[in-house]
């Protein structure tokens, strides 16, 4: 074994910086940035102890290998960025061949951005089956004011990007539930798309499915193509709850049935759970005042909290 002491500044310089807040993603990943920080501290207290900096080599920050790693970064390619609305992006990134992300429905993985000298890290579930060869796709918002927005609004296709995971996830088992109410705000539709593919891909499961996608315009709904072929399944509805527009003459008429004018309310959920052909399990993904609200209605409702999953 070799052995190099070294001077204090040398250790103190190899010494792992403790994550800031906005390096946490906020999502209850496992292992939490955190924990990788604690990990690694006690790795170099251990190195410096022994004054052997050989045992600081085990420690990987980052991956090229293109293999998804929930402790290190992967390095992967953008192949293709779309613009969806004014400020929502899609964004396809390459694997090697023919592999998978190989996740569970409903995971999220995390990316490592550098915003004027500083790393920030934020959770995104990708919109592609678990399964998808060759690619997966993630639906990205970008905010005026938001760190990983300035980040992600510079990218373009063949840039090289860092994620890690994947974390969390819905345990769906084909017909474990009669029914699933799934209530998205905005690009809380991410988790809901690969869980509702599922049900619709395999032929076996007989599970009805009620989709709510709250958006703020009909020019704000994500990914229409795709909603109006799911559905089209004979298991499958879809409403849109659209808080800024006037009037339902505006809409194709393709969308005025199934489509709200004004907020998702006390009223209107329970309006909509009434009509659930089955006792749904709930699932939610939006904002925290967003998700908060839809746990306030659905108590009001009489669905229990044990029938209610928040992404």
């Amino acid at each position: 074994m070799s052995t190099m002491s070294g001077n204090e500044d040398d250790w103190l310089a190899l010494k792992p910086q403790e994550p800031s807040p906005s390096q946490c993603c906020g999502s209850g990943c496992k292992p939490c940035i955190y924990d990788v920080y604690e990990k690694e501290l006690a790795q170099w207290e251990r190195a410096k102890a022994k004054k052997d900096k050989s045992l600081l080599m085990e420690k990987k920050e980052q991956s090229n290998n293109s293999e998804l790693n929930p402790d290190t970064f992967t390095a992967f390619n953008i192949s293709s960025v779309e613009q969806l609305t004014e400020d929502t992006y899609q964004y396809k990134f390459e694997l090697p061949g023919n592999s998978s992300l190989q996740l569970s429905l409903g995971q999220h993985i995390v990316l490592r951005g550098v915003v004027n000298g500083s790393e920030v890290q934020r959770a995104y579930t990708p919109i592609s089956p678990g399964n998808a060869e060759g690619y997966f796709e993630v639906l990205m918002k970008c905010y005026e004011a938001g760190l990983m927005s300035q980040y992600i609004k510079t990218w373009k296709k063949g840039d090289v990007v860092f994620w890690r995971g994947p974390f969390g996830g819905f345990p769906y088992r084909p017909n474990k539930y009669g029914e699933l109410l799934m209530l998205a705000s905005g690009t809380g539709l991410a988790p809901m798309l690969p869980i509702l593919q599922s049900i619709t891909d395999d032929e076996e499961d007989e599970t009805f499915v009620t989709l709510v996608g709250c958006f703020r315009t009909f020019d704000k709904i994500y990914l229409k193509p795709l909603l109006q072929d799911l559905a089209r399944y004979w298991n499958v509805r879809i409403f849109y709850v659209l808080s800024q527009e006037t009037s339902l003459e505006k809409l194709p008429w393709s969308y005025q049935e199934n489509t709200y004018i004004g907020r998702l309310a006390e009223d209107l959920m329970k309006t909509i759970i009434n009509s659930c052909r089955r006792k749904p399990f709930v699932l939610i993904c939006g904002s925290s005042a967003f998700n908060e609200d839809m746990n306030r209605y659905l108590k009001a409702a009489g669905i229990e909290e044990n029938s209610c999953f928040v992404f």
